[in-house]
């Protein structure tokens, strides 16, 4: 089997890591030919709304997936019209989890609570939202934000009115959501496979510095019920979108352990890279066995663990942090180290049971 992956950074490259010792086979699609999955497979080069691209790319794989969600759906929709080829997620879950708005709406729906929120398009509705809402409050891209792009605390108009405040944000639309007062932020990696089968790994704690993940811990600092509820949240989400493949949602906690779903991401996940050292099936690998349509793996925790993000300059820890013992170090093959960019993960096993 072949494996179709649209997009070809560092998540792509690790699912293929994990998908080889399985038999399979791997192409991908991206718009640089100098990514990190380039090193394991080859990559077709071209814009993600490239259609005759990406129908080359169906017809020579079995089933497709992705390692972002800020690619066309209407393309992809067109691109395997008429095919036999799977697309894993399903194209329902990467449009709803390309828009916050429609995020909110899903969580809703299904009794999953939420922060408080409204849409901003107008003056009006921009007036209406403080109302509802209150300000503070976050400010926020409906669609196109990852890694605390497109978000600000919005407190009033800027100068230059409601023109200058969508101009500073891009000029799209946009959601105002409550600031919540948070004890702390989780998130739940999950799985469902082609039959229909879950598996939902521990939840981690998370800190973020400057709107990039900065660690994952595990056990997160909560109660059982609370990580109970997480995990039954995420079961709800995947049951409701007839999800094939992993994926990451992120909650907010309150002080009484109640949660609020902040948002999801419909594929493999930055806070679950801890898995690779700390579960004998890694988020990649189930990834790969649910889209691939074999049987998912166990997603038990074999060890207490912190995985830390190395970001930029970080990756001068590197000769450090090979000396440090009970250390799992993964690389992306990047060339060049920038402010704000990704270039490897570590995790450090704190307790094994």
């Amino acid at each position: 089997m072949t494996v179709g992956i649209v997009g070809a950074g560092q998540l792509g490259r690790m699912l293929a890591l994990a998908g080889y010792p399985l038999g399979l086979d791997f192409l991908f699609l991206d718009r640089d030919a100098s990514v990190p999955a380039a090193a394991l497979a080859p990559v077709l080069v071209g814009e993600f709304t490239d259609r005759a691209l990406l129908r080359k790319l169906a017809r020579r794989c079995d089933v497709l997936s992705f390692d972002w969600e800020n690619i066309s759906v209407a393309a992809l929709r067109s691109a395997t019209r008429g095919l036999r080829t799977r697309i894993a997620p399903p194209l329902r879950a990467l449009a709803t989890g390309q828009d916050r708005l429609a995020e909110k709406r899903l969580f809703e729906r299904l009794g999953v609570r939420t922060t408080r929120h409204a849409p901003v398009s107008s003056l009006a509705e921009l007036k209406r939202a403080c109302l509802k809402i209150g300000t503070p409050g976050m400010l926020k891209t409906r669609r196109m934000g990852y890694d605390g792009k497109g978000q600000r605390v919005f407190r009033n108009m800027e100068a230059g009115g409601f023109a200058g405040t969508c101009e500073a944000m891009g000029n799209v639309p946009l959601i105002l959501e409550s600031l919540v007062p948070f004890e702390r932020e989780i998130s739940v990696i999950a799985a469902r496979g082609l039959d229909g089968a879950l598996a939902a790994y521990d939840p981690a704690e998370n800190v973020h510095r400057n709107g990039i993940l900065h660690t994952s811990t595990l056990p997160a600092g909560i109660k059982s019920e609370t990580a109970a509820t997480a995990q039954a949240a995420a079961a709800k989400i995947l049951a409701a979108l007839d999800y094939v493949g992993v994926i990451g949602v992120e909650f907010f906690v309150l002080a009484d352990g109640s949660l609020l779903a902040n948002e999801m991401a419909p594929r493999v996940h930055n806070s679950g890279h801890w898995t690779e050292a700390a579960a004998t099936v890694s988020q990649f690998e189930q990834h790969i066995r649910a889209v691939a349509g074999l049987p998912l793996g166990s997603p038990a925790r074999h060890s207490d663990c912190v995985m830390e993000n190395l970001i930029g300059d970080d990756i001068d820890r590197v000769p450090a942090l090979l000396a440090e013992p009970d250390l799992m170090l993964h690389l992306y093959g990047k060339a060049e180290a920038r402010p704000g960019r990704k270039m490897g993960h570590f995790t450090r096993i704190s307790r094994r049971s």
